[in-house]
């Protein structure tokens, strides 16, 4: 796969986030929780929709797979020199920032003798560093293999969520945010990291509330939006493998300032100079 600027700045080791039980983008309940599917119908009111959360998938995937196939993303696995060890998955969870010890943790939980849990021992050890040891050769090959299986998908999903979407959707509609910036959070998670030093999505957001206010602190939407941006970009040329702020410059920033804060579609976008459209 061609190399994209991608993945977080910061190690997520001693990540702290409450468990969310996920459900991933498919959601079945039987007749007796029909009160319940209702609710979860009230709840999702942002990025949150199915709907919705099919587009912030398409879009990040543009961003870290150039394409908005993020369901063909299961079984990418490569190492991009970014210090990170190997970026795999829909998300991009790396050997070196610990999601992905956790995601082949849960994996082996729900699925004992899985072709992953053999490398639980060698992912521990490289765990803070860009080391393969214990990895090669056959761990890419490995990978590959599991992403066939429904079981490791619904794994990536659901750490997806725990991990990333759901403290960005979380967070967004604490500030009083519409979906876009709900996706505008989630994307940022998804680079940096969910820590709080300067360069993390804390860190960024705390840069921003220092500009403006976000709605839910009486400010302005679009006003606190372009605050957050702002620090986003800062953020991500502190990095050289983040200096191509396209993601933010010519997708996010064109929805914000076509006030389409619900991000209907359709939309048209450009990440790296690549064109894309949702219809």
């Amino acid at each position: 796969m061609e190399y994209r600027p991608t993945r977080r700045t910061t190690l997520l080791l001693g990540l702290s986030l409450a468990a969310v039980p996920a459900t991933g983008l498919a959601v079945s309940r039987s007749a007796p929780d029909a009160d319940a599917a209702v609710r979860s119908t009230v709840q999702a009111t942002g990025l949150d929709d199915p709907a919705k959360k099919e587009i912030a998938m398409q879009i990040v995937c543009s961003a870290e797979n150039s394409s908005l196939d993020w369901k063909a993303q299961y079984k990418y696995i490569e190492d991009i020199d970014d210090g990170r060890g190997y970026t795999a998955g829909i998300i991009g969870f790396c050997s070196g920032t610990h999601d992905m010890l956790e995601l082949v943790e849960l994996y082996a939980d729900r699925k004992p003798g899985n072709v992953l849990e053999k490398y639980l021992p060698a992912l521990r050890k490289v765990d803070g560093s860009d080391s393969h040891k214990g990895l090669d050769p056959n761990y890419t090959k490995d990978w590959k293999t599991a992403a066939k299986d429904s079981v490791f998908q619904k794994c990536q999903n659901d750490e997806r969520d725990r991990v990333y979407f759901n403290p960005a959707v979380g967070r967004g509609k604490s500030d009083g945010l519409r979906t876009l910036g709900q996706f505008c959070y989630y994307d940022a998670i998804v680079m940096h990291g969910d820590g709080d030093d300067a360069t993390s999505f804390g860190g960024i957001r705390k840069r921003a509330l220092a500009k403006a206010k976000p709605p839910a602190q009486g400010g302005n939407e679009t006003t606190y939006l372009n605050a957050f941006l702002d620090a986003r970009v800062w953020a991500m040329k502190q990095e050289e493998a983040h200096s191509d702020t396209s993601r933010v410059d010519t997708a996010q920033r064109v929805f914000l300032r076509n006030g389409n804060f619900n991000l209907n579609t359709p939309l048209d976008w450009k990440v790296y100079g690549d064109p894309y459209h949702i219809g």
